[in-house]
C-alpha cells in the first residue's frame, strides 16, 4: 500500500478494519492494571451494574480503537500527531468474545495557514461490534504531512 497523505483524506472518504477479537482475559487485565472498577473485573459486579455484566473499560476501548487506527493506516502515514480529542462516546458495552470493527469518515480536511508542509484532517471514528451495534465514537483533529510536490504548490 502506498504511504497516504493529507491529500488522500479528503471530506466523505470513509474505510473500514478489522476484525479484532476482544478477550475476557485482557478485559480483566487493563481493568487490574488501569480501571480496577468492580464491573470491569468480575462477571458478578457486572451483572450488578449498569453494563449488565462483565464489560471492557472505556479506556480500554480507547486503547483498541487507537490500535486498530495504527495497523490500519495511521502506521503507513505521513501522521504528524493529532492535537487533542473533540469527543468520545461509550455507547454500549465491550464484551468478551467481541468482534469489533472500525470505520473511518473523514469529515473536514484543510491545509495549515502557518506550515503549508500540514494539513489537518478531522476524522470520526466508529467502532462496533459483530451485532452491528456501535459501541464507540470519537472525533479528533489529525495532522498529516502533505506530499512533497504538493507542499511545494
Amino acid at each position: 500500500m502506498a504511504k497516504l497523505y493529507f491529500e488522500d483524506f479528503q471530506p466523505g472518504y470513509t474505510a473500514e478494519y478489522g476484525p479484532r477479537l476482544v478477550t475476557r482475559e485482557e478485559i480483566i487485565a487493563f481493568a487490574a492494571q488501569y480501571d480496577p472498577q468492580p464491573m470491569h473485573l468480575d462477571e458478578a459486579a457486572g451483572q450488578k451494574s449498569l453494563l449488565g455484566g462483565l464489560g471492557a473499560s472505556g479506556w480500554h476501548s480507547c486503547g483498541i480503537m487507537m490500535r486498530m487506527i495504527c495497523d490500519g493506516f495511521m502506521l503507513n502515514s505521513a501522521s504528524m500527531g493529532a492535537g487533542g480529542v473533540e469527543e468520545v462516546n461509550w455507547l454500549h458495552p465491550v464484551r468478551p468474545g467481541d468482534q469489533l470493527k472500525l470505520r473511518i469518515t473523514v469529515l473536514e480536511a484543510r491545509t495549515s495557514k502557518s506550515r503549508p508542509d500540514m494539513g489537518i484532517v478531522r476524522i470520526r471514528y466508529e467502532m462496533m461490534n459483530a451485532h452491528g451495534e456501535c459501541v464507540m465514537t470519537m472525533v479528533t483533529p489529525a495532522m498529516f504531512g502533505r506530499r512533497p510536490h504538493e507542499a511545494l504548490s
